[in-house]
């Protein structure tokens, strides 16, 4: 395992507790407004979701990386985490006006997949250089 993937595992685990922590204290304790609350809702949630897929993340980049190429870095890691909790916090706050669909949903996934796709591409083009 890279250095800088251990580091990226502890983050994680502290975001994860902070996110799950921060969002049972707001939810069992402060009213439904859609003042400060709300945008609280919406920063808990995307920690919690980061750092809950973050191992998973890892786990999958590892597991499917061909072993005559590196491993992805942690910025990688990161970065595919927070595209899924940003996934998440969008399909939370298109659900308030009940607006989400199941094709919208999957329309949305496959544009961050896409641009995922575009990034790592060119990172592949510039470690050729």
């Amino acid at each position: 395992m890279p250095s800088d993937h251990t580091g990226v595992l502890i983050a994680g685990g502290m975001m994860m507790v902070v996110g799950w922590a921060g969002l049972y204290w707001l939810i069992t304790t402060q009213k439904v407004g859609l003042g400060p609350e709300i945008w609280l809702f919406f920063v808990l949630l995307h920690m919690a979701i980061v750092g809950t897929v973050l191992p998973l993340v890892r786990y999958l980049n590892a597991r499917l990386t061909p072993l005559e190429r590196e491993p992805a870095s942690g910025g990688v890691i990161v970065r595919q985490s927070v595209w899924v909790g940003l996934f998440v916090v969008i399909c939370a706050w298109l659900q308030i006006p009940r607006v989400l669909t199941l094709p919208m949903a999957f329309f949305l996934a496959l544009v961050f997949v896409v641009i995922e796709a575009f990034l790592r591409l060119r990172e592949a083009n510039f470690e050729e250089d």
